[in-house]
């Protein structure tokens, strides 16, 4: 069954004459005709009564015909969701998030929600590893996380952006005037880091691994705002990718060393249809 044909039936259901009908629809008689005697056949019952060159409509024909505009209906309003999705007026997408990235991602937010009011977001915030596993599940439309080495064939890469490792500090602690510091100096700090499980904590446990060092890890906490007001007492420190900073009572020093920069990443599912409405927040990402 077609809709061509249910707008064939519904059209002489109207005109209750097939010349007339087929006039209409800019088509010849007999194809409508023939496209009607299909449809009946495939019911297995008669629309229409034939006597002579008149018609009418049967009972079937009659009860069939409210069902039948329903779907052309229904066809009608979904080709105009596909436009509405096509320009931005509708739709919906999920984005999951590494926690560094929050305050550059809150700008795109901000502007891509401004510009497409009606398209909803969901945003998830996450470690790299959730993120990753949620993706996998068709659980977002992207995710944005450290990722300095593509692996995965089922998933698709795009570079955002690099990111500086950095030690932040208090700004009123001693530390706060210098302009870069070695990995051998941080080692010696009192650290409170984000918790197992984060990219970051990894990437910095492997760092310091590398040059045989054992960093002085007294805290690691799974929230970077608790980690920012721990740092702020002076007492401790942290590190952090300088995307994650923009407290004004913390100082980020760069930490020396040229494996200390990390690449952010959009990543996608390589197969899965993409919307537009992520085509454009990708625009918008990629300009800040």
């Amino acid at each position: 069954m077609e809709l061509r044909q249910l707008k064939y039936f519904l059209k002489a259901n109207e005109l209750l004459n097939f010349t007339e009908a087929a006039r209409a629809l800019n088509i010849s008689q007999s194809t409508l005709s023939q496209q009607i005697k299909q449809l009946e056949n495939e019911l297995n019952v008669p629309l229409f009564n034939r006597i002579g060159k008149r018609i009418t409509v049967t009972e079937a024909g009659s009860l069939f015909s409210e069902y039948a505009l329903q779907s052309i209906n229904k066809a009608d309003e979904g080709l105009l969701l596909l436009q509405d999705l096509k320009n931005l007026n509708t739709g919906k997408i999920t984005i999951g998030v590494i926690y560094s990235m929050r305050i550059l991602f809150a700008k795109t937010l901000i502007q891509f929600a401004n510009r497409y009011p009606n398209v909803k977001i969901q945003v998830v915030f996450g470690t790299t590893k959730d993120l990753l596993e949620k993706l996998n599940l068709h659980q977002f439309d992207f995710i944005l996380t450290f990722n300095e080495e593509p692996k995965d064939a089922q998933l698709k890469y795009q570079t955002l952006l690099k990111s500086n490792m950095v030690l932040v500090t208090a700004k009123k602690s001693s530390l706060a005037q210098k302009n870069n510091i070695s990995l051998n100096e941080v080692a010696e700090l009192p650290l409170a880091l984000p918790f197992s499980g984060y990219s970051t904590i990894q990437f910095i446990e492997e760092s310091f691994s590398q040059k045989k060092l054992t960093p002085n890890i007294c805290m690691e906490i799974n929230d970077i705002p608790t980690l920012f007001e721990i740092v702020k007492t002076g007492h401790w420190h942290t590190i952090l990718s300088d995307t994650s900073v923009n407290d004004p009572d913390v100082v980020a020093i760069p930490i020396d060393g040229k494996n200390m920069r990390r690449t952010i990443m959009i990543i996608s599912l390589r197969e899965a249809y993409e919307k537009n409405a992520v085509k454009k927040f990708y625009e918008m990402l990629i300009k800040i």
